[in-house]
């Protein structure tokens, strides 16, 4: 268990995730450099990922070597980070479908495009023809919540959003079969026994083994709460999907004093693994800049 199974963070994932950890209060390069240590990060890959999170608009300079999340990151970072309250998103099904229309939109463009899906993704849609999206409509608010949360996550506000009712059976047939739902039933108790076992051994790591181990185990186990669609019964055992959220929830508080323990300067509210969990829903949304000549960072050179 631990870091060999578990895909090491890049540095700007790292940095990304150590940000939204920092619930809006700076971070500082140095805390930066001594978190990507433990994944064997070289601290000039560090300081030149900073440099380049600048130039994108992901993050903005807060005062000498201290970072924050710049506004667009810090919108779609502030969606994600409602994970723990995932359970409570959800209400009775009555058997009606959630549809998002996306027939006469436009595909020539890559990033809004990426929007859309990324937006589509995260509410737990699955295409059900061309143009046409789907969910079971158990989501407290229906179709009015989920429409103003699509368009805050990217999706186009021309995008007609709506309950369907009384689908035929074979399109009732299909629209159930679109999630694979034996895979997730497997995942939510695979994991959950995954979190629990670590956290009956972790007094015995060491500091670093232990902030490293839970990291990584978070970074896994929240991103799969927060790309997990929230089906209803009889589409998933939601009694094991609760008792994995509590799992992270719990292993989250853990990961929270271990990292304390690391980096002092994080606030008692922080958590080290309540992060962005796909820093790529960032970062392949920006615009590339044109390359500029920049003379390479120094250790002690204000980052801006």
């Amino acid at each position: 268990m631990g870091s060999p199974h578990h895909k090491p963070p890049t540095p700007k994932s790292l940095i990304l995730n150590l940000l939204l950890a920092c619930n809006g209060a700076p971070l500082s390069a140095s805390d930066a450099v001594t978190s990507a240590s433990l994944f064997g990060i070289r601290e000039n890959s560090v300081r030149v990922a900073l440099v380049r999170l600048a130039a994108s608009g992901l993050l903005q300079s807060s005062g000498r070597g201290a970072y924050q999340l710049g506004q667009e990151a810090a919108t779609l970072a502030g969606d994600l980070s409602r994970w723990r309250g995932a359970e409570q998103r959800v209400c009775d099904w009555t058997g009606g479908w959630l549809m998002v229309s996306t027939a006469g939109l436009g595909r020539s463009e890559r990033g809004p495009l990426r929007q859309r899906e990324r937006a589509l993704a995260l509410l737990g849609f699955r295409a059900l023809s061309d143009g046409l999206h789907v969910r079971p409509d158990n989501l407290i608010g229906h179709a009015s919540l989920v429409r103003s949360r699509l368009h805050t996550l990217g999706l186009d506000a021309q995008a007609p959003v709506f309950v369907a009712r009384e689908l035929d059976a074979d399109l009732e047939r299909h629209a159930r079969g679109l999630w694979q739902t034996q895979s997730l039933n497997q995942t939510y108790a695979r994991v959950r026994q995954q979190l629990e076992r670590w956290l009956a051994k972790a007094d015995q790591l060491d500091l670093e083994t232990a902030a490293r181990e839970s990291y990584l185990l978070g970074n896994d186990a929240i991103r799969q709460l927060v790309f997990d669609p929230l089906l209803p019964e009889p589409l998933v055992d939601v009694a094991a999907r609760v008792a994995f959220h509590q799992a992270v929830v719990a292993f989250d508080a853990a990961g929270r004093r271990i990292w304390q323990r690391l980096l002092p300067s994080l606030r008692p509210a922080d958590g080290i693994t309540d992060h962005i969990a796909d820093h790529e829903l960032l970062i392949r949304e920006q615009p590339r800049a044109p390359a500029k000549p920049a003379a390479k960072p120094s250790t002690d050179t204000p980052l801006h």
